[in-house]
């Protein structure tokens, strides 16, 4: 199981939000290329990247704070947050992103998706974010009636390279992933899925990867909080 440091960009600044609230940031650094060389220097595999201020305005914000990023470190980066059509997909795959995610247009603009993953084989993942099962979008501000499985399964002919799930509930909370419906999801498709939200422990880590089926988990807050030690956690996971 590939475990994925998160970097989640608001202003240029490295933060984590509580329940994807914007109002409810704490910062970590104001050099998220530094971050991203420490977590690199550490051992990591994959980086995972969030324009949030993006997800909100619906256009990259943060784009010289990832540019930075993608400038200092060699390890392949994913991200999400405010890509929402073809051209911004395909600008950011030639600036040197490994994978981009498609969250809100997986919703609104499927097609676009489908498209995206024939154009650009391998580069192309779905984040599905969900409350209580239900599928969130526009950076978690528009509740929508799509169930989280239902979205993933109308992928599964696509071709995109991965799921991103991610429990809004848990996010940034430190209680634990929801390993159940994480599970379950990955156990609907064929479609790798990563876990994302509330990976606060070594333990989280140990029992998703324990299910079998679960292809990654992100870790923010844990990693910025001294919780989890991303050597310790990397050579636990590869061992």
């Amino acid at each position: 199981m590939i475990l994925y440091p998160a970097i989640d960009l608001k202003d240029g600044q490295c933060v984590r939000l509580l329940r994807g609230e914007m109002a409810a940031a704490t910062v970590f650094g104001d050099d998220p290329a530094a971050q991203a060389a420490r977590f690199q220097d550490a051992g990591c595999d994959w980086l995972h990247l969030v324009d949030l201020n993006g997800a909100f305005a619906g256009h990259p914000v943060n784009a010289a704070a990832v540019e930075a990023i993608l400038a200092r470190v060699r390890v392949p980066a994913q991200l999400g947050g405010g890509i929402r059509d073809l051209a911004t997909i395909e600008m950011w795959l030639k600036k040197g992103l490994a994978r981009v995610i498609l969250g809100t247009v997986a919703v609104e603009n499927p097609d676009l998706v489908r498209q995206a993953a024939r154009a650009f084989p391998g580069q192309v993942a779905v984040g599905i974010d969900a409350r209580k099962g239900l599928v969130a979008t526009q950076g978690w501000a528009t509740e929508t009636t799509v169930q989280a499985s239902d979205l993933a399964r109308s992928f599964e002919d696509a071709g995109v390279a991965a799921i991103i799930y991610t429990d809004i509930d848990r996010d940034g909370a430190m209680q634990g992933p929801n390993i159940a419906a994480t599970e379950a999801l990955a156990r609907a498709v064929s479609i790798p899925v990563i876990a994302s939200g509330g990976v606060s422990r070594m333990e989280d880590l140990l029992a998703l990867r324990d299910t079998g089926i679960i292809a990654g988990a992100i870790s923010g807050r844990a990693l910025y909080d001294g919780a989890i030690d991303l050597r310790a956690a990397l050579a636990a996971l590869k061992g």
